[in-house]
């Protein structure tokens, strides 16, 4: 995997580690970041090494949204195919995020506004810490909500009503509050050691079962429940046929926990 320059990339163990660094401005993204950050989650489907992600900000923030001056100032210089381009780029690093075949893991402190918010909605799950305040800002700058899958993805996590308040009035809310709304699984202090410690209790499952339950968490957004049903049967089936499978059974047999190798 090339290395980004954009942000920090690091693997422990099976867990790789994105930090998001630059602190001096609340780690904001740019045309460049976003680029590195789509191609890094594309590039994870070949990583079989690497079997959960976290992703946090550096210096007590999460991510303050795209740049002002390296991203909204040439936005307003910029013609329709352009602006075409950029916004289609950006939405391929969520799709990215939720096509990955690992866990994603945010773990969030301070600011997370605007583009940073998308990118914790985009993450599978997300630790808070009592810092923590989340924005989606967009039409605080006359753009709508509909950003990089908000209005697909949000309602999903915290229920229509509720992202149509955050979407639409583009308020933050606290860590308690989105504890509260299901946008967040846990608080606590500091968030990344808590989300590390899961992402390593994940990265020691089954990585082909875990595959599985993330793609089928998106596909089945879109489906009858009959149909989910089918989908699941086909699915689980084909993991019955893994060494992981197997590798459990016997574990089970010999009183043992079993020791996943991801095939």
């Amino acid at each position: 995997m090339k290395d980004p320059k954009q942000f920090l990339w690091r693997v422990e163990g099976k867990v790789g580690v994105v930090t998001l660094n630059r602190p001096e401005r609340k780690n904001p993204l740019t045309f460049e970041s976003y680029a590195e950050l789509r191609d890094l989650f594309r590039g994870l489907h070949d990583e079989k090494a690497i079997r959960a992600i976290v992703l946090t900000g550096a210096g007590g923030n999460f991510c303050s949204g795209g740049d002002v001056h390296e991203i909204i100032g040439p936005l307003t210089r910029m013609k329709l195919p352009q602006l075409l381009e950029f916004t289609r780029m950006t939405g391929d690093v969520v799709k990215a995020m939720r096509h990955c075949p690992q866990p994603v893991i945010a773990a969030v402190e301070g600011v997370c506004a605007g583009a940073g918010a998308i990118l914790a909605m985009s993450a599978d799950m997300r630790y808070a810490a009592p810092s923590a305040k989340v924005a989606f800002l967009f039409v605080r700058v006359g753009l709508a909500g509909c950003d990089m899958g908000a209005c697909a993805i949000l309602p999903r996590i915290i229920g229509q009503g509720r992202a149509s308040e955050l979407l639409y009035t583009g308020r933050s809310i606290s860590a308690e509050e989105g504890l509260a709304w299901g946008f967040f699984n846990r608080i606590v202090e500091p968030p990344l050691p808590a989300a590390l410690e899961l992402a390593k209790e994940l990265a020691s499952g089954p990585a082909l079962a875990h595959a599985v339950t993330k793609k089928m968490l998106h596909e089945e957004w879109h489906v009858s429940v009959d149909q989910a049903i089918d989908m699941e049967a086909q699915a689980q089936a084909e993991l019955m046929l893994t060494k992981d499978f197997q590798r459990a059974y016997e574990a089970f047999a010999a009183k043992r926990k079993p020791l996943f190798q991801g095939d």
